[in-house]
């Protein structure tokens, strides 16, 4: 290996590592309090914790990875450019393209390897993730209870399953509002429970759940004697549910992948069988808006297949008329179907729409490590005086500037307003049209003495606009 080629990787490996640190430490930390709270008060072994934090890194590296790449390089050519390390390559005979190449090439290795990553590692953890939080929540119906909704518990002591329903719930006292508790079984002596609120517990070992109620009502039917009703009120009652959480089932299988926990070859699929299906919905409404013609001019439908025979239909045929209300009710029910299957089409297009967002995201993302070493090289040496301050602003306005469009791009497809190919692809493609243009024009710099800090990224924007003004003034 060159001893340039050498000295370049080397100038750019360790601010790389620092940063793929440093911002996956900060994402992580951020995703992991955001998810505390479901966390919070399960009594987890310290096995489903370390399983939790190592499945929600994946997501987090897919991030940061092409923003370390681009931090990276800023750092290395701007360290480089202000200790005139470029100005002495230039004056060695090393034209600036050459710098370039070592760079380019290992963009295009951690390219690659965020796309396996991409295919292969972050939808199976995505996968796993899910599945573990499910059991997470099933462990212990506390903090997953929703409100308005009849709440399944069951007991893994007794089998016995009941259903719960809350107007209000707060996790933060563990207190509910408007409690309704019907059984699952027993329907030949019926018990539903009422209470205006009630309070939640957990025993020492977190397996039974204690519900205290209170200012309620107990209503009691038995099937045995027809018409026998009572009900009880009370002021205070606790009815305890035994073994709800006693284990944590593990089930890394258990759900439905989602567009998400695909791999490149999964969303294929996915792709192939909704065209399939959205053909079949575009034969069969085209079937039935031939039969709704045929139907509304009272001709017998025989082949509904056939779109020649439309033309046909527009002759009247001999033969008594249908009632017009029959026909009518007929021709209604028809045009209902059609447009049933016109929606499904619809509905089948957005989701070809919304599995190809994923396989592009996948290369997106990937080609974006070659774009910023593109961009972030020219950008270094055009301002040697940014220092430590353009490096944090230049890397942090343009990844948000490319994740905005990204995400933009993303729901422009889902809503079918432009092809996922064009709305995924087009912040690569303008960042790499800015890059080129940067690249052409990457031997006009000037030498300078180290520079840092944000005095000298400010002097750097100011001095622009002042050479601006002076030549606009000359020109005049």
């Amino acid at each position: 290996m060159p001893i340039l080629t050498r000295h370049l990787i080397r100038a750019s490996l360790g601010p790389f590592l620092f940063a793929l640190s440093a911002l996956t430490g900060l994402l992580f930390l951020n995703a992991v309090a955001q998810r505390m709270e479901d966390l919070a008060g399960k009594g987890l072994t310290w096995d489903v914790i370390v399983d939790f934090l190592i499945l929600s890194l994946p997501h987090t590296i897919a991030l940061t990875l092409p923003m370390a790449v681009l931090v990276a390089v800023l750092h290395a050519f701007t360290e480089m450019t202000a200790a005139n390390e470029i100005t002495a390559m230039k004056a060695g005979g090393i034209p600036p393209r050459r710098i370039l190449t070592p760079l380019l090439v290992a963009g295009m290795l951690a390219g690659a390897v965020m796309l396996f990553f991409n295919d292969q590692v972050l939808p199976e953890a995505n996968h796993r993730l899910k599945n573990l939080l499910l059991d997470i929540n099933r462990k212990s119906p506390t903090f997953s209870l929703r409100e308005q909704v009849l709440n399944r518990i069951q007991s893994q002591q007794s089998g016995e399953v009941v259903y719960l329903r809350a107007a209000t719930i707060d996790n933060a006292t563990s207190t509910l509002g408007d409690v309704w508790i019907l059984p699952a079984s027993n329907m030949l002596r019926r018990r539903v429970t009422y209470a205006d609120s009630a309070h939640m517990a957990l025993n020492a070992d977190r397996t039974d759940l204690y519900l205290t109620l209170y200012d309620g009502v107990v209503y009691e039917t038995d099937y045995d004697r027809p018409g026998a009703f009572q009900a009880v009120d009370f002021s205070k009652q606790v009815v305890p549910f035994r073994g709800i959480g006693n284990a944590m089932e593990r089930n890394m299988s258990a759900s439905q992948r989602g567009d998400r926990e695909m791999t490149i070859s999964m969303l294929g699929d996915e792709v192939a069988q909704a065209r399939f299906d959205q053909q079949e919905h575009r034969d069969r409404s085209l079937a039935r808006t031939l039969e709704t013609v045929r139907i509304a001019l009272d001709r017998p439908v025989e082949d509904s297949d056939a779109a020649e025979a439309a033309v046909d239909a527009a002759r009247p045929q001999p033969g008594p008329p249908r009632s017009i209300m029959v026909r009518d009710q007929v021709t209604y029910q028809a045009l209902q179907a059609s447009n049933t299957q016109a929606q499904q089409v619809s509905s089948t297009q957005q989701r070809i729409h919304r599995y190809q967002v994923e396989i592009h995201k996948k290369y997106t993302l990937a080609f974006a490590c070659i774009v910023f070493v593109l961009l972030g090289i020219p950008l270094a040496i055009r301002f040697p005086r940014g220092g430590l301050g353009m490096v944090i602003a230049a890397s942090s306005v343009i990844f948000a500037i490319y994740w905005v469009g990204l995400i933009s791009g993303e729901d422009l497809a889902d809503r079918g307003v432009a092809p996922p190919v064009i709305t995924m692809w087009a912040p690569n493609f303008i960042f790499t049209v800015i890059a080129l243009w940067m690249v052409k024009n990457m031997g006009r710099e000037t030498a300078t003495m180290r520079g840092g800090g944000w005095d000298d990224l400010l002097y750097s924007i100011r001095s622009l606009f002042t050479r601006r003004k002076g030549g606009t003034e000359a020109s005049a």
